[in-house]
């Protein structure tokens, strides 16, 4: 029995450390892989109002996993090692045992829970079933924000408070009130004949106007047309025409170099990249008001990757990958 309760222990240890640096990619990241385990993905949802319920949903990240997706990209082994201080090798060796570790307490009939990411067991059929935890919500544009219920809008109670107080007090006018003040009908003439009247002279005016600003507009387009005839000139020798070929980057997948606080410092390191031939180039400030560089952007993560793994070999071996569509 005791050496059960140390193998769980040990087991928990291993597991618990595993599932912190999954989460904490998978705020910046779409895809974690566990190598020779399985990924762990997620994809953006907009944001949702179910009607049945009043309820409003704001726009998150949903988790699902892949046992498909098995070769090591090395995202995972890069953040352990930044995050222990341990070299890249020793982090893919520490990977290695825990996966294997998984693997055990799966084929014994365990589930495996994977704290604010989800469960894992095994199906009868022998494939992997993941149950996503909707505790946490990875898209960091939604940050702050929480589902909750709007009341029912009741327009028809204040309409019937309405009917209720016109029966109370109605606003009519007798005929007797109207025969009664006579001067009112000799008032409502006075008004017409002086809008008519008005109405006629505006209309004088506004013709006036129309005509001076039609001649007004005659002589500024033929003297427009004078001094652009004086001053038309023909070059007999004119200059050859120039031809620049400037290559314009895209991609969401990005391979950061470095961010900076202060901007000398990224201008500095964005010089030395392309006197190196890079073809780097600043993407503007992150959230935390850092300066960046990348050394390039790719259209896919695979061109991405295989980008990443060269320059980490030949230039930094602190170099990573950001996934992130630019304005």
């Amino acid at each position: 029995m005791s050496i059960f309760f140390q193998e769980l222990k040990i087991f928990n240890f291993v597991y618990m450390q595993l599932e912190t640096y999954i989460s904490d990619l998978l705020y910046r990241y779409e895809c974690v892989i566990i190598p020779e385990f399985g990924a762990f993905l997620t994809r953006a949802v907009s944001a949702k109002v179910e009607a049945s319920t009043n309820t409003f949903y704001p726009p998150k990240k949903v988790l699902s996993f892949n046992e498909q997706l098995k070769n090591n990209d090395g995202l995972l082994a890069s953040y352990i090692a930044e995050v222990e201080k341990i070299p890249y090798e020793v982090a893919n060796k520490k990977i290695a045992k825990k996966t294997k570790a998984l693997k055990s307490y799966l084929a014994q009939g365990e589930t495996l829970s994977f704290k604010n990411i989800g469960e894992l067991l095994l199906s009868n059929e022998g494939k992997m079933v993941f149950e996503p935890s909707y505790h946490l919500n990875y898209l960091t544009d939604a940050f702050g924000l929480t589902q909750f219920v709007s009341p029912d809008i009741t327009r028809e109670v204040y309409k019937e408070q309405v009917e209720d107080l016109e029966k109370v007090a109605p606003l009519t006018i007798t005929t007797e009130k109207r025969k009664a003040r006579p001067y009112l009908r000799y008032a409502a003439i006075a008004v017409i004949a002086l809008t008519l009247g008005g109405w006629g002279a505006s209309s004088y005016y506004l013709n006036q106007i129309e005509t001076h600003n039609q001649i007004a507009q005659e002589e500024a387009t033929e003297q427009m047309e004078n001094r652009i005839q004086e001053a038309t000139f023909i070059i007999d020798n004119p200059l050859p025409a120039v031809t620049l070929n400037v290559a314009k980057q895209s991609g969401n997948f990005h391979i950061v170099a470095g961010a900076f606080r202060v901007e000398q410092n990224c201008n500095t390191k964005l010089k030395e990249l392309q006197e190196l031939g890079y073809n780097a180039r600043k993407i503007g400030t992150n959230k935390y008001g850092l300066h960046q560089v990348v050394y390039s952007s790719y259209d896919t993560r695979a061109e991405a990757q295989s980008a990443l793994y060269q320059i980490r070999k030949d230039h930094d071996k602190d170099a990573w990958l950001l996934a992130q569509k630019l304005n």
